[in-house]
C-alpha cells in the first residue's frame, strides 16, 4: 500500500518504519482530504475492526448454556479508578459510525418487559476540571450552557463565535480533552497533524484564556512533589514516586499524571456514586 500512496499518488510521506512507508491509522488521518482513497482506507479498517472484534469476535464468546455474553467489570484495574471491561471488552464499541451503532442494537434485555437504560454525564471531566481549578471563565461557560469547544476555539484562534469553523472546533476539542490528559505539545501535534510549534501556541493560548487551569496545574504538581501523591475529591490517592525522578521522561510523565488523576479519578468517583444511586432508585 505504501508505494501506491506515496510513490504512485505522490502523497506526502508522514512517517517511515524499518520496512518502508508507514500506513498506520494516525498517518492516514493526517492525510485525510488529500485524496479520496484515504477516507475509503480508514473506513475499510474501521469496518474490518468492527467485524473481527465486535461481530465475529463476540459470536465466539457467547456462552452455550445461557446464550449470553458475560463480560468482567474491574473496579481496580485502571490507575485512575475508572471501570474497565475485559473478556470481552464491551466498553469500547464505537458509536461514531452507523455500523457501530447497529452493533450496540444487538444487545437486548434477556427477559420480556425488561428495559435497558443508558445514562451518562455530559463532558464530566471538563466540568470536574472547572470545579477543581476554580476557573471562573470555564465555570461560567458551563453554567451558561455554552459550547465549551466553540468557546475554546474562539480563545485559541482569536476569532468571533460566528467565525469558528468546524475544523477550528475539532482542534479546540482536542486541546480541551488533551489538557485533561496532561497532553504535551508533541502529543497534540501528533493528534492534530500540526507542527509542534503550533501545538505549543494552542496550549499556551488555552492556559492564558483559563488562568485558573494554569494555576491548578502548577499547584497540583507542587503538591505531588511535596506529598508524593495526589487525591481525587473522594480522597482516593495515587502515589507518584517518579515525580522527583532525575530522569526527565519519568518525571514529566509523573507530572502529567499528577495533573490528570484528580480530574479523571474524580469523574470516575462521581459516576460510580451515580450508579449506586441509580441502583437504589
Amino acid at each position: 500500500m505504501g508505494p501506491i500512496l506515496f510513490e504512485k499518488l505522490e502523497l506526502p510521506v508522514i512517517k517511515k518504519t524499518k520496512t518502508g512507508y508507514s500506513t498506520a491509522a494516525d498517518v492516514l488521518e493526517q492525510l485525510q482530504g488529500k485524496h479520496a482513497i484515504i477516507d475509503k482506507l480508514l473506513l475499510y479498517r474501521q469496518l474490518k475492526k468492527l467485524d473481527s472484534t465486535y461481530i465475529s469476535g463476540l459470536l465466539k464468546v457467547i456462552h452455550k448454556d445461557s446464550s449470553k455474553i458475560h463480560t468482567r467489570f474491574n473496579q481496580a484495574l485502571t490507575q485512575t479508578g475508572r471501570l474497565s471491561s475485559i473478556d470481552p471488552n464491551l466498553q469500547n464499541i464505537p458509536i461514531r459510525i452507523e455500523e457501530g451503532r447497529k452493533i450496540r442494537q444487538a444487545f437486548v434485555p434477556s427477559n420480556k418487559g425488561w428495559k435497558m437504560i443508558a445514562a451518562d454525564y455530559s463532558q464530566i471531566e471538563l466540568r470536574v476540571l472547572a470545579h477543581i481549578a476554580k476557573d471562573d471563565k470555564l465555570q461560567a461557560a458551563f453554567n451558561d450552557d455554552k459550547d465549551i469547544h466553540t468557546q475554546t476555539a474562539m480563545d485559541v484562534f482569536h476569532v468571533m463565535e460566528e467565525e469558528v469553523t468546524s475544523n477550528m472546533r475539532r482542534q479546540a476539542k482536542a486541546v480541551n480533552f488533551g489538557i485533561v490528559y496532561g497532553i504535551s505539545d508533541y502529543g497534540l501535534s501528533q493528534s492534530l497533524g500540526i507542527t509542534r510549534k503550533d501545538a505549543k501556541t494552542f496550549i499556551s493560548r488555552y492556559l492564558d484564556s483559563y488562568p485558573g487551569v494554569q494555576a491548578y496545574m502548577k499547584e497540583i504538581v507542587q503538591e505531588a512533589k511535596q506529598n508524593g501523591y495526589v487525591s481525587t475529591i473522594m480522597n482516593r490517592r495515587r502515589y507518584l514516586p517518579e515525580i522527583t525522578s532525575r530522569n526527565f521522561n519519568l518525571r514529566s510523565f509523573a507530572e502529567r499524571t499528577a495533573m490528570n488523576t484528580p480530574i479523571q479519578g474524580s469523574a470516575a468517583d462521581i459516576i460510580k456514586l451515580a450508579m449506586i444511586e441509580l441502583d437504589y432508585q
